[in-house]
């Protein structure tokens, strides 16, 4: 298959780019652990992400609430921060701020026996709303005490984790979810005025849209702050289960984003919220954190075509999650097991980490953008392009109106940069010895070229489910007297 692309001098395109705003990371007192931190700094030099958000700020493993009750029989509270001291420390050191969530409950904090998830997540509504809301803004002041009052008032807020599925939120109760939100917004901004609150973080399915609705209208009618949408964003169909493993198929780009699209339009349907921010604070291909989509190539072509267009109706949108230390369903045992993360455990880069390097260098003015393709020029007037192929093998011939120019490609594809098919090869060994975890290191980094391009044409290969940047730069000569480059390079 072939395509041509022409940009002209003047042309325009609509693309907003938000794929560095934030990233997930499942529960954040894993970034306790030493491969966290050294995945966190792997991909924070390649993508450069500002904020991240994951789950668990309140529960029992980060052990900031603690109840005993004495001899006396009286009950006794205090807090203890040892632990957020230390994964807030991390994060900001890493040019990260936090987009903080407040799930899930404290155990002592509830009677229900309604939990999730391998580390037993507590879900229901607290016993006494009040012990609730004076941790959340101990917690606050706290943090405004450690890193004062400007920074933490920086960080936004989403109240809870998916509340319309059972699971995350006691029968999906929305009257108490509604009530949760009164008092811990009331709190907030007791506190802080100023920090930017918000939810009510649905995912999707059947309903979900009404949530969205309803929602607005209670923070309206009962006259509550909202400076925020929030909701999630997932691809995955019916699911199929083989073992511990899920696979099922996944929507087209064109049909989440119709779907993404009707939750901006209900906030836009409100006068009051027309144009509030909408974030997308969890999005991938599968929900599941053992489906092998997301180890594939398939999946870093999917995404790329959601980061060419999810920052048409969202303020930012927020990978889940930026790596593989992750145990919602159990410890994983072997390098590859369809996790959630950019990176897999032993710092293999997975080929979605390049989908989101290559986005986040393009900056620039957009000058093209289709189901392929989307082209920026670069302020020191080269272009560059980020190129990705769903569909069969694909020649993508691209002329630009840039003389005298040298092509810069990177290529992530099934044969270029697959660190899980060359696993695979190996007979998938369990644990990696030295010499199989630095040879699949060196497989997950995408093949670079050069070509000419005096014309301003280049043409480049695009395998099914490749992804690659281009970057078209003036060849300035600048040779060295004497350095014959054809010499011995004939």
């Amino acid at each position: 298959m072939k395509k041509q692309i022409t940009v002209h001098a003047g042309d325009k395109a609509r693309f907003n780019n938000r794929s560095d705003v934030c990233v997930g990371t499942g529960r954040i007192d894993l970034a306790l652990h030493r491969e966290y931190q050294d995945q966190l700094r792997a991909v924070q030099e390649k993508c450069h992400f500002k904020m991240i958000r994951g789950h668990g700020l309140f529960s029992d493993q980060m052990g900031i609430y603690q109840a005993f009750t004495g001899p006396d029989g009286v009950k006794r509270t205090w807090y203890c921060f040892t632990y957020l001291d230390r994964v807030m420390d991390a994060w900001l050191e890493n040019g990260l701020k936090p987009f903080l969530e407040t799930g899930f409950m404290p155990a002592a904090m509830t009677d229900s026996p309604n939990t999730l998830f391998y580390w037993n997540a507590h879900t229901a509504p607290p016993r006494e709303m009040r012990e609730w809301t004076d941790l959340v803004q101990a917690t606050l002041k706290h943090l405004i005490q450690r890193y004062g009052k400007a920074e933490v008032e920086s960080w936004p807020c989403e109240i809870w984790n998916e509340p319309n599925l059972r699971g995350f939120w006691e029968n999906a109760d929305k009257a108490k979810y509604l009530e949760l939100y009164r008092a811990t917004v009331t709190a907030i901004k007791e506190t802080l005025p100023a920090m930017r609150v918000g939810g009510p973080a649905i995912c999707g399915g059947e309903g979900s849209q009404q949530w969205v609705s309803d929602f607005l209208a209670f923070c309206r009618d009962q006259k509550l702050p909202v400076d925020f949408v929030t909701r999630h964003a997932y691809m995955g169909e019916a699911p199929e289960h083989k073992g511990r493993y899920l696979y099922h198929s996944m929507r087209t780009p064109e049909s989440l984003m119709a779907e993404m699209q009707e939750t901006r339009d209900i906030i836009d349907s409100f006068p009051e919220y027309r144009g509030l921010p909408m974030y997308i604070t969890e999005f991938n291909t599968s929900y599941n954190p053992f489906c092998p989509i997301h180890d594939t190539n398939y999946n870093a072509a999917l995404c790329a075509g959601l980061l060419a267009r999810l920052g048409d109706v969202a303020e930012g949108y927020s990978y889940w999650t930026f790596g593989d230390v992750f145990e919602e369903q159990g410890i994983p045992t072997r390098p590859f097991h369809g996790g959630f993360g950019m990176m897999a455990n032993g710092l293999i880069a997975k080929p979605t980490l390049w989908t989101f390097a290559f986005f986040t260098g393009l900056r620039g003015e957009a000058v093209y953008r289709d189901e392929n393709a989307v082209i920026v020029l670069r302020p020191d007037g080269g272009y560059e392009a980020v190129l990705w192929n769903l569909g069969e093998d694909m020649e993508m011939e691209i002329s630009l109106p840039l003389r005298g120019a040298v092509a810069l490609i990177e290529r992530v594809d099934a044969e270029t940069c697959n660190p899980l098919q060359a696993w695979h090869r190996m007979g998938e060994p369990e644990s990696l010895n030295a010499e199989q975890l630095a040879f699949l290191r060196a497989a997950g980094m995408p093949a670079a070229g050069t070509r000419t391009a005096e014309d301003g044409r280049v043409t480049v290969s695009l395998p099914r489910n490749a992804v690659a940047r281009l970057r078209m730069l003036p060849a300035r000569g600048e040779p060295d007297e004497g350095y014959d480059y054809s010499y011995y390079c004939k």
